[in-house]
């Protein structure tokens, strides 16, 4: 065992996957090893020296931090969950252990935390149980910002919402959002998409039926709202909801009782609903293809969810988002977009929205071996045969040129407002307002 005698304690630490780091009794940081470093993504050398605090800011640093309680204890805490905020916003789950540290005389020198990222852990637990929050709704545009600021409210209402936005902006994930923040949150919380189902189907599925209600109903079946019975229903693409079933939804809705198929008397059901479509309900009831009693009932809060191309500020935020969450996913450690990536992302005009960014990301992922994400890495459709730095010619209207300098300047300022503003010499309002107006344009 000689050799051990060659290796240093530092590099000991630094071989670890866990995060460590050491305070002093002023709580300054005197050890930072690889892997807090990594997790944090806080450089040791700025980390040495600043205050724990500083670096981490826990969920835990206002008062309850489990390494005070160690080191007054005197003895070790451990396996305490929490979560802190790095430096560029987002919110890692960890859990931690720690215990006070001592010279060899015993004296107590200071502490010692050791932190392990539960990242994955989390957002596996996260897509098996549905337990989506606001905090999982990645917008920094003020418009998507707003909506998020009275999900809360909206939530602990219990009124019937309608949210509309196009496919991919995100309608299941704020309806989640709502029903877990919701006094419902404990309960069941079902989907339906009215859309993919033929209306015979569509029937059975949502409102069940009795044994030998048809051919091949051998046993009652309960139908989604009973399944969801305390808790959420969210029927998705309800514009493509055939009118005879309408009917029924604004029974369900006005009465809570439902009849399953080949039932002789109603059930009765306690179900808060959520409505989603990316159709124009309002055009559709006055060429009289959906009722115009079930809009009103359905209409009671009303959320638009804005289209990705009309909120640009966000691409970078949202594609850093799944970077990180396809390296929890994967192992890899990707580290981000190179600049030409998101000068490409932040000229497409994301048909599918979100979900469009997340599948780009998902596929760059595969033939990114690490590093960067280049342009070689992206799917082909998405700028075939471009050269990012070739300029492009100045056509278009001059609104539009307006929002594609715009748009060009948050991708090459990562998303920053301000620094975008300070390239450009316009004032915030300024260039508010030229988004603003693109958003009218749409």
């Amino acid at each position: 065992m000689s050799f051990l005698r060659d290796i240093s304690c530092e590099h000991i630490m630094d071989s670890l996957a866990d995060g460590v780091f050491t305070v002093d009794l002023d709580w300054n940081i005197t050890f930072f090893n690889r892997a807090a470093s990594a997790i944090t993504k806080v450089p040791r050398g700025e980390a040495l020296g600043r205050k724990c605090w500083e670096v981490f800011r826990s969920s835990i640093c206002d008062g309850s931090c489990a390494l005070k309680a160690a080191l007054a204890a005197g003895e070790s805490r451990s396996n305490r969950s929490l979560f802190f905020v790095r430096p560029d916003g987002a919110k890692v789950p960890i859990s931690i252990s720690a215990a006070p540290l001592r010279d060899r005389r015993g004296h107590v020198v200071g502490g010692v935390e050791t932190f392990r990222d539960l990242s994955a852990l989390t957002l596996m637990q996260k897509k098996l149980d549905g337990l989506y929050s606001v905090e999982d709704i990645v917008s920094k545009s003020p418009a998507f910002q707003r909506t998020l600021g009275i999900l809360p409210q909206i939530a602990a209402s219990g009124s019937t919402v309608l949210v509309l936005g196009e496919s991919g902006t995100g309608k299941e994930l704020v309806a989640r959002a709502i029903h877990n923040l919701s006094p419902r949150g404990g309960k069941p919380f079902v989907a339906v998409n009215c859309g993919a189902l033929p209306e015979n189907l569509l029937e059975s599925e949502l409102f069940g039926h009795k044994a030998g209600a048809f051919t091949d109903a051998k046993k009652d079946k309960p139908g989604r709202f009973q399944t969801a019975d305390g808790g959420t229903l969210f029927l998705d693409e309800i514009g493509d909801m055939p009118l005879t079933l309408q009917v029924k939804i604004l029974r369900a809705l006005q009465e809570k009782v439902i009849e399953p198929l080949g039932a002789v008397s109603g059930v009765p059901v306690n179900v808060r609903v959520i409505a989603a479509t990316n159709r124009d309900l309002e055009d559709m009831v006055a060429r009289q293809t959906f009722r115009s009693d079930l809009y009103y009932r359905l209409n009671v809060v009303r959320l638009a969810l804005p289209p990705l191309r009309q909120r640009p500020e966000d691409i970078p935020l949202l594609a850093q988002h799944f970077v990180a969450r396809q390296n929890a996913l994967t192992g890899k450690d990707i580290q981000g977009l190179a600049p030409e990536v998101l000068q490409l992302l932040m000229r497409h005009p994301f048909p599918g929205n979100v979900r469009e960014l997340e599948n780009i990301i998902e596929y760059a992922f595969i033939l990114c071996p690490g590093g960067l994400i280049r342009p070689e890495h992206l799917p082909e459709n998405l700028a075939p045969g471009l050269d990012a730095a070739q300029p492009r010619p100045l056509c278009g209207t001059l609104a539009e040129i307006k929002r594609r300098a715009v748009a060009e300047a948050l991708a090459r300022n990562n998303g920053r407002t301000m620094a975008a503003c300070r390239e450009l010499g316009v004032a915030k309002d300024t260039l508010r307002r030229i988004l603003g107006k693109g958003r009218q344009d749409q």
